[in-house]
């Protein structure tokens, strides 16, 4: 069997054909700094264990501090927060300034407003080409009802 070569800006509007919802991944840093980045690769892995996954690209300047942490929060974003995508969507510094959130009793930065949230500890990592796998344990949740915030074909709630 012979492989083609795989063109990466087609393959990528392919893969956008699958609706996902949008998160902000945090943690803290060394010197106890938030640090966060959106994230559209979350899924659940399974109930019992209660385990997640996603994953950062290895080129994510904040990805040490997520190596050096070994707890994290999936915020799941709400319809309202598409600003909040933007922002930690950059690599930028300080992106929490200006933004309500709060420290969990695990010491995780929280986005307030969200979805759903997920604090975790870190279950498992593991090598994903040009991205690292995270599997996380989910030890505290919360949820409520309001409407998520989802990413399809390359736009954001129909945007």
């Amino acid at each position: 069997m012979v492989e083609e070569k795989i063109n990466n800006k087609e393959l990528r509007k392919a893969l956008g054909c699958f609706p996902t919802g949008i998160t902000i991944v945090t943690t803290e840093n060394e010197d106890g700094e938030p640090i966060g980045l959106t994230v559209n690769s979350f899924n659940s892995i399974s109930l019992d264990p209660p385990l997640i996954i996603w994953s950062i690209s290895l080129n994510t300047p904040s990805i040490s501090a997520f190596r050096y942490n070994k707890s994290f929060a999936v915020n799941i974003l709400s319809s309202d927060q598409k600003v909040l995508c933007e922002k930690f969507s950059t690599p930028a510094t300080n992106k929490f300034d200006g933004i309500a959130w709060e420290k969990s009793p695990m010491g995780i930065p929280l986005i307030i407003g969200s979805v759903a949230q997920f604090e975790c500890i870190t279950h498992a990592t593991y090598p994903g080409g040009d991205h690292e796998i995270y599997v996380g344990r989910v030890i505290n949740y919360t949820y409520n009802n309001k409407e998520p915030l989802i990413l399809s074909k390359g736009k954001i709630n129909g945007s």
